[in-house]
């Protein structure tokens, strides 16, 4: 099979949007509450061991087949106290959250519940249960899903329109926005902006979220000890990607916490001093993910094109096959090559063609250089040029050329292929006619294997020109 590389290292490229957040804001603050006490590993909860993740046990071991009363004690702390505090601080600075809701957690937790639904939170889905999926099945974990939004569901009055696994297997994402129930799905670090995933026929909104900007780091290391270093780190994220929207770059930052984290005294001094800190710029705004969602659905809809990693070899074929003159077996070999989602813009795929160009044979090479028309030659009087080639001449007014101007570059042709033994080749709509003419004089007398060189360099520029027209 022809390889293929999924991941994206390109995202929105070097041209990020500007999220254009409403009322012109500078920076979109998104608060996550992940809400887990209850549905983490329990014998109680039908788990064959304990829990041992995101506590403040050091060293946490699961221990299988008992029930572990610290750590139980722990995630009760953050439902009894750790949720009550962190409603009491949001709710009297007027912020509103999302919160990442495990079902059976929500399930065991009405009043919390009830609390979040009357503050005018979001809930969304964090699952059904507060455990690994790394190694679940995909029909299980498919089960799962259609199980936590089931429950999600009863308990909540209203089905999630947004998801967050935590804890998620490699087929995560894609179950998710295959069930088409998610304004948002939240399971990537790749971003500082939403972006649009193509999922068969429908698009899905990605709203990334945060490991390092998140309470969590209190109970792992390297993290954080005090409260103090939480806000540190919080406002140096902050004073960056507000400079970054005072420049017409709008960002967003995700903030992660727990109840049991920076529910604790000590931890969420921290977490005020930021938020007092945030709410003393202009231009900030503290969205629920769901407002996200339909700010960026309506301001930066999908747009969708033909991906090149996608294609057949035939379609490759035949849509990239004249990017370099006459000569579709660059395309025909660039196909092979482990293309992905970096690929499917015109610097992408201009750098696969170009390595296949240049790892060719001197003759091969030779080939596609010849391949060129002459500049303002006879194909281009008889009409006989590839469209490509025909608008490029255009571009420079090559097209109207006076008699005496034709004749110049008449001679000047057949005394460079003479030469060099191949047309003169310059990037056109990178020229005026009268720079074409003084690079045409200058050129002529090198000698031919610096020639060689120039000219392939200025035939990799048409193609990554060329690329330019139809691909982002």
């Amino acid at each position: 099979m022809t390889a293929r590389y999924p991941r994206d290292f390109r995202g929105h490229g070097p041209d990020a949007p500007d999220a254009a957040w409403p009322g012109g804001a500078r920076i979109a603050i998104s608060l996550v509450l992940n809400y887990e006490e209850g549905g983490e590993n329990c014998l109680l909860h039908g788990d064959a061991q304990s829990e041992a993740f995101l506590s403040d046990i050091a060293g946490a071991a699961p221990w299988a087949g008992q029930r572990h009363w610290n750590m139980e004690s722990i995630y009760d702390y953050g439902a009894r106290a750790g949720f009550w505090r962190l409603h009491r601080l949001f709710t009297g600075m007027d912020i509103p959250v999302t919160v990442y809701g495990v079902a059976t957690a929500l399930a065991r937790n009405p009043e919390q519940v009830a609390a979040m639904i009357s503050a005018g939170w979001e809930i969304a889905s964090h699952g059904l249960k507060w455990v690994e999926h790394r190694d679940m099945p995909e029909e299980v974990e498919r089960a799962q899903i259609a199980e936590a939004i089931r429950l999600h569901t009863e308990v909540v009055g209203e089905p999630p329109r947004g998801w967050y696994t935590g804890r998620c297997s490699m087929n995560t994402v894609r179950l998710t926005a295959e069930t088409g129930q998610f304004d948002w799905i939240s399971d990537t670090y790749d971003d500082d902006l939403p972006y649009w995933m193509d999922v068969g026929d429908r698009d899905q909104l990605v709203i990334p979220y945060t490991l390092e900007a998140n309470d969590m780091r209190f109970a792992t290391a390297p993290g954080y000890i005090t409260g103090e270093q939480f806000f540190q780190y919080l406002k140096d994220a902050f004073d960056t990607l507000y400079a970054e929207g005072c420049e017409g770059q709008a960002k967003m930052m995700s903030v992660g916490l727990h109840c049991r984290l920076i529910g604790r005294p000590g931890k969420i001094a921290g977490l005020k001093r930021f938020l007092d800190y945030a709410r003393g710029h202009q231009g900030v705004w503290f969205p629920r993910r769901i407002d996200i969602a339909r700010h960026w659905a309506e301001t930066h809809p999908p747009r969708r094109f033909e991906r090149p990693s996608r294609m057949d070899r035939a379609r490759f074929v035949e849509r990239f096959g004249g990017i370099f003159e006459h000569s579709p077996w660059i395309a025909d070999r660039a196909f092979d090559l482990e293309l992905g989602p970096a690929h499917d813009s015109a610097t992408g795929l201009h750098n696969a063609l170009a390595r296949i160009f240049r790892s060719a044979s001197r003759a091969e090479r030779m080939g596609v250089l010849t391949a060129h028309p002459d500049l303002a030659g006879k194909l281009a009087q008889a009409k006989r040029l590839t469209a490509e080639s025909t608008a490029e001449q255009a571009s420079a007014a090559l097209d109207a050329l006076t008699d005496e101007e034709r004749a110049t570059f008449g001679r000047l042709n057949a005394d460079y292929v003479a030469k060099h033994g191949f047309p003169f080749i310059i990037a056109v709509r990178d020229n005026t006619k009268a720079t074409i003419l003084d690079a045409f004089l200058a050129r002529i007398n090198n000698d031919t294997e610096t020639e060689f060189a120039t000219a392939c360099r200025q035939v990799e520029r048409i193609a990554e020109l060329r690329l330019k027209d139809i691909l982002p």
